[in-house]
C-alpha cells in the first residue's frame, strides 16, 4: 500500500460551514495558492461535485488534472485522480469530526508523480501541500468569506 501523508487543524467553526467551504470548488481560486481554476464537470443527485477539473500551479509543478470525489455522509469527501499530466495517482480526504465549540479537520493525501522522485522528497511535498491547504481552508472559513 502507498504510504501518505496526513495533518489535522482545529477550525473554530461547525462542520457543516467547513464542508460547505470545501465543497465549493469554484471559490479554490480565492483560497488556495495553488488551484488556479476549478470547474465542477459532473455532480450527482445533492448538487455535490463528482468530477473536477482543476489547473495547479505550483511553481515547478504546474497541471491540469481531473479528480472524482465520493462524499461518505456529512463530515468526509475523498478523492481520486482520474487523469493528469504530472501525476500517476492523487488521492486524498478531508475528514471533520466535531471539537468543543468547531472542527478537527484533518486532511490526508497520498501523491505519486510520473516523474522519479525519491519517497522522502515526495512526503515533503504532501507535507507542504497539506499544510498549505489546511491554513487557507481555516483562514477561509474563519473570516467567513
Amino acid at each position: 500500500m502507498a504510504e501518505h501523508t496526513s495533518s489535522s487543524i482545529e477550525i473554530e467553526a461547525a462542520p457543516a460551514d467547513v464542508m460547505g467551504v470545501i465543497a465549493d470548488f469554484a471559490r479554490y481560486p480565492d483560497w488556495t495558492g495553488e488551484v488556479k481554476e476549478a470547474e465542477v464537470l459532473a455532480s450527482d443527485g445533492q448538487g455535490r461535485a463528482e468530477q473536477v477539473r482543476l489547473v495547479m500551479d505550483a511553481g515547478a509543478i504546474k497541471d491540469d488534472q481531473v479528480l472524482a470525489y465520493t462524499w461518505t455522509g456529512e463530515n468526509e469527501v475523498s478523492w481520486t485522480l482520474v487523469k493528469s499530466q504530472m501525476l500517476r495517482a492523487l488521492d486524498g480526504s478531508y475528514v471533520l469530526a466535531p471539537k468543543g465549540k468547531g472542527t478537527e479537520v484533518t486532511y490526508t493525501l497520498t501523491v505519486d508523480v510520473k516523474i522519479p522522485m525519491l519517497g522522502m522528497i515526495k512526503r515533503k511535498a504532501e507535507k507542504v501541500i497539506i499544510d498549505r491547504a489546511l491554513a487557507g481552508l481555516k483562514k477561509r472559513v474563519e473570516s467567513g468569506a
